[in-house]
C-alpha cells in the first residue's frame, strides 16, 4: 500500500503541471488571435473612409441576395425580423421565411402583416430535403420582396435546405429568425464577394447581444449592457470569441466556423455541395467546414472571410434553463463537425485547415470542458495527498482564471477603441464585473453542459431545435429572450 502510495503523489504532481500548462497553452492562444484580430481591426478601420459602399450600392454588379430565414414558433418576433430585414441598404434582395411548421401564430401574424396570397411556384430540387414545400405565399400589394414558405416541420437545417432551392439569387444569407443585422449589414458583408468574386465562396460577420439594448422599428436605436448577469457574462464571450477569434483565425486564413445567425455563401457552391447536413445539429460549422474540404479535395483557389463590421444582434439566453441546453447543442455540434471530417485533422494535404485550425479545436475547444472539471478535481486532490502546495493552488487560478480575467479586459478594452458599441461607463463597468463573475461558477457549468453535450454526440441522441421562449424586440424594451445562437 505504501508502495503503491509512494506514486501516487508524484502522479497527482505531475498531472497538476500538466493542466497548469494547459491553461496556460489555451489562454496564450486566445491572446494570439486577439493579437491577429488588432491587426486586422487596425487594417479595416484605416480603408473604412474609403469603404465605398455607396458605390457597391449604387453598382448594377453587386450580387443580389436571398435572405433565408427558417422560422419555428417565432410569432412574438416574426413580423418585427421580417421589417427589419425589408428596410436593409441593399440594392437588390429577397426575404425567403420557410414556416417549419409552426404551432402558434407564426404564419397567421404574417398573412395579416402583409395580405399574404397562395402563388404556384415551381420550386426545384437542387439540395435533397426531407420534406416538401406545401404552400408559397406573397404580399398581395406591399412592395417588399417577400416569399413565405409553408412546410411540414423536419428542422432547422431543412428549412434551410427549403429555402436554397427556392432562392432566386446567386448569393443566399442565412439568419435567424431572433436576429436583427443593421441597417448597412448586408452591403459590408457582401463586399468580399464584389472585391473578389471568384475566390470568396462564404462569409460571416460578428453577432452581438440585443438584451438590453432599446430596438426601434427592428433597430437596435441604443446600446446597453442587459440587466442580469447572464447575459452580461455572454456579451463578454461574445466579444472575444464571435468578434475577436473570429477575426483572428480569419486573419490567419483558417475560420471554420460560420454563425448560423449570419452568414452569406455562394448558392451555386452551397448547392455544388449538397446544402448543409441534417444529420448534425451545428449546420452552420459543418457546411464551412466542408467547404474547406471540397475546395481543397478539387485543388481550387478559394477564401472564406470574417468581416467584424457588419453586426447581427440576437437575444441570448437570460435564464439557465434555457442556456444550458444551447451550450449542450452547440458542443454537440462541434462533437459531430470534428467526428464527421476527423480525416482532416492533422492531414496536411488540407493546409492550415488540417494541420492547425482543427487540431487546434480538438484540444482546446472539445476536450476544454474536460480539462476544466478534471483540473478542479485534480487540483483539490493534490492538495489533500501533499503532492502540491497553496503557492502553486495560487499560480494554477491565476493561469487559469487570472488569465481569463485579463483576456476578458482586453477583449473589452479592444472592443471600445475599435469600434466603440458601449458608450456608458457604466456599461464598461458592468462589463468587467462580468468578466469576473464569468469564472466564478459560469464556467464550470457550461464545461458540464459542454460535457454532457458531446455525450450526447457520442448516444446519437436525436437533434432538436429546443424550445425557446421568445419576448420580442418591439416598443424598445430591453429583450430578455433565449436565442438558439
Amino acid at each position: 500500500m505504501t508502495g503503491t502510495f509512494a506514486w501516487v503523489v508524484p502522479g497527482l504532481r505531475v498531472t497538476n503541471e500538466v493542466f497548469l500548462l494547459y491553461f496556460f497553452a489555451i489562454n496564450t492562444s486566445y491572446l494570439v488571435l486577439i493579437v491577429f484580430a488588432v491587426a486586422e481591426f487596425t487594417q479595416h478601420l484605416r480603408r473604412a473612409r474609403f469603404a465605398g459602399y455607396g458605390e457597391v450600392y449604387a453598382s448594377p454588379l453587386t450580387m443580389p441576395v436571398s435572405l433565408i430565414m427558417p422560422a419555428h414558433n417565432e410569432g412574438a418576433v416574426i413580423v418585427e425580423a421580417a421589417r427589419a430585414m425589408a428596410s436593409l441598404r441593399y440594392p437588390q434582395f429577397e426575404i425567403v421565411i420557410v414556416d417549419d411548421g409552426s404551432t402558434d401564430d407564426t404564419f397567421e401574424v404574417l398573412r395579416q402583416e402583409y395580405s399574404l396570397v397562395a402563388v404556384p411556384r415551381m420550386i426545384p430540387d437542387d439540395v435533397p430535403v426531407a420534406s416538401p414545400v406545401t404552400a408559397v405565399y406573397v404580399p398581395r400589394h406591399s412592395p417588399v420582396p417577400l416569399l413565405v414558405v409553408q412546410k411540414p416541420n423536419s428542422g432547422k437545417t431543412d428549412s434551410l435546405n427549403a429555402g436554397i432551392n427556392i432562392a432566386r439569387y446567386p448569393l443566399v444569407c442565412m439568419v435567424d429568425a431572433d436576429s436583427m443585422l443593421d441597417p448597412d449589414a448586408l452591403l459590408v458583408v457582401a463586399k468580399p464577394f464584389a472585391e473578389d468574386p471568384l475566390r470568396v465562396v462564404a462569409t460571416g460577420g460578428v453577432v452581438r447581444v440585443a438584451n438590453g439594448c432599446t430596438v426601434v422599428a427592428g433597430r437596435v436605436a441604443d446600446v446597453r449592457m442587459p440587466r442580469r448577469m447572464l447575459p452580461r457574462i455572454q456579451v463578454v464571450e461574445y466579444l472575444r470569441a464571435f468578434l475577436l477569434g473570429r477575426t483572428g483565425w480569419s486573419r490567419l486564413g483558417s475560420l471554420v466556423i460560420i454563425s448560423g445567425a449570419f452568414g452569406l455563401f455562394r448558392r451555386d457552391v452551397v448547392v455544388e455541395a449538397g446544402g448543409l447536413d441534417p444529420a448534425t445539429v451545428g449546420e452552420d460549422a459543418e457546411l464551412v467546414v466542408r467547404l474547406h474540404r471540397r475546395m481543397r479535395d478539387k485543388r481550387r483557389d478559394y477564401r472564406i472571410v470574417f468581416v467584424a463590421e457588419p453586426v447581427s444582434w440576437t437575444e441570448v439566453p437570460a435564464k439557465i434553463a434555457v442556456l444550458a441546453p444551447q451550450r449542450r447543442r452547440w458542443q454537440r455540434g462541434l462533437t459531430e463537425v470534428l467526428w464527421g471530417h476527423r480525416r482532416l485533422i492533422g492531414n496536411p494535404g488540407y493546409g492550415r485547415i488540417g494541420l492547425f485550425a482543427l487540431p487546434y479545436f480538438v484540444i482546446f475547444e472539445l476536450l476544454a470542458p474536460l480539462v476544466e472539471l478534471a483540473g478542479l478535481v485534480f487540483l483539490v486532490l493534490g492538495l489533500l495527498a501533499g503532492a502540491v502546495d497553496l503557492s502553486f493552488a495560487w499560480r494554477f487560478f491565476l493561469v487559469a482564471y487570472g488569465y481569463a480575467m485579463l483576456l476578458a479586459v482586453i477583449a473589452l478594452t479592444v472592443e471600445e477603441l475599435s469600434f466603440h458599441r458601449y458608450h456608458r461607463w457604466g456599461d464598461l463597468g458592468a462589463a468587467l464585473v462580468a468578466s469576473v463573475a464569468e469564472n466564478l461558477g459560469y464556467r464550470q457549468m457550461t464545461a458540464v453542459w459542454r460535457l454532457q453535450g458531446s455525450w450526447a454526440a457520442i448516444r446519437h441522441r436525436s437533434p432538436g431545435w429546443g424550445a425557446m421562449a421568445r419576448q420580442g424586440f418591439g416598443g424598445g424594451e430591453p429583450a430578455e429572450g433565449g436565442g438558439r445562437g
